[in-house]
């Protein structure tokens, strides 16, 4: 016998498939190709991340992966991540602007609040910003109160556009992690396309309360902090997962259609100095082929849409 009370199986749209209706179920291999600009194989998406995590990172469900971890004050892994906004950003955008290759920076509005120059090197070099919450002390999750969130995800995009003068069109959400009500509230905000599910490898359609929106999904694999942190990866293994992703979409891409190749880098990791020929390495690979477009995520989801 269950112990679990009969209201644990109650909730909306309950039915034969999905429990949701955000979207429509189907597989890739059934999809129509998609097309890039110029017959492009390969859309380069790459997600440099720049994240503040508070010494003091305040309540939630759960630990928040890469926060504070010792006692107070853990200025061990604060000035660890604060490494990533004074140091190694600066070595990634260096790397990529000298490879010619575009961006979609994923910050924290307290990121923009504290550290402006950033903003304005991002502008300066015509990459996108994609919101990426307050901080890494407020994650959206199921059970918060909606006005709570409402309330994050205002100040948050209010922030990033006020502060980088651009319509911030994309959403990442801290620690990739949502409430039901999320999707809804960054839409009616404006937000017309988001990054957290990553159930695919393109994007697709996503019902709001708002209308249609689009899931551009960014891939948790080809991750720096995943890979390098997580998994204890060596960067050399880092690489030719890197090359064979690649090399797998771009074979793919031959008849079935356009492919993204989503890279997310953490600034704290790929931008230590003995990471940054590690990444120009992998990079180079990629840009040294024919027929791969290196564009923002807003980009993406425009020549999707047409």
């Amino acid at each position: 016998m269950s112990d679990l009370p009969d209201s644990y199986l109650e909730y909306p749209h309950r039915s034969h498939g999905m429990d949701h209706d955000r979207y429509d179920w189907s597989m890739m291999v059934k999809r129509a190709p998609i097309k890039w600009p110029n017959g492009a194989r390969v859309a380069l998406w790459l997600v440099p991340t720049v994240e503040w995590f508070p010494l003091d990172m305040g309540g939630g469900p759960f630990a928040i992966p890469g926060g504070m971890a010792r006692a107070y004050p853990d200025y061990w892994n604060y000035t660890t991540r604060d490494y990533g906004t004074r140091v190694g950003i600066y070595r990634i955008m260096k790397v990529l602007e000298d490879l010619g290759l575009k961006a979609s920076v994923a910050m924290n509005s307290a990121i923009a609040e504290r550290h402006p120059y950033l903003v304005e090197e991002v502008n300066r070099l015509g990459w996108e910003i994609l919101a990426h919450g307050v901080d890494m002390g407020h994650p959206h999750y199921g059970g918060m109160e909606r006005e709570d969130e409402d309330a994050l995800v205002r100040q948050a995009l209010g922030t990033l556009r006020d502060v980088s003068g651009q319509a911030v069109r994309g959403w990442l959400s801290p620690i990739r992690s949502q409430s039901a009500n999320t999707p809804d509230l960054v839409a009616a905000q404006g937000v017309d396309y988001i990054c957290d599910w990553v159930n695919d490898e393109l994007p697709y359609e996503f019902r709001t309360a708002s209308g249609a929106i689009h899931a551009l999904p960014l891939a948790n694999e080809i991750d720096d902090q995943q890979m390098l942190v997580t998994l204890g990866q060596s960067e050399a293994d880092f690489v030719e997962q890197i090359k064979d992703q690649f090399d797998w979409l771009y074979k793919e891409a031959e008849n079935g259609g356009g492919r993204i190749m989503a890279i997310s880098l953490h600034s704290w990791v790929s931008g230590q100095a003995y990471r940054v020929k590690m990444l120009k390495e992998a990079l180079g690979y990629i840009a040294g082929h024919d027929g791969v477009w290196s564009a923002t995520g807003a980009e993406i989801v425009d020549a999707f849409k047409e």
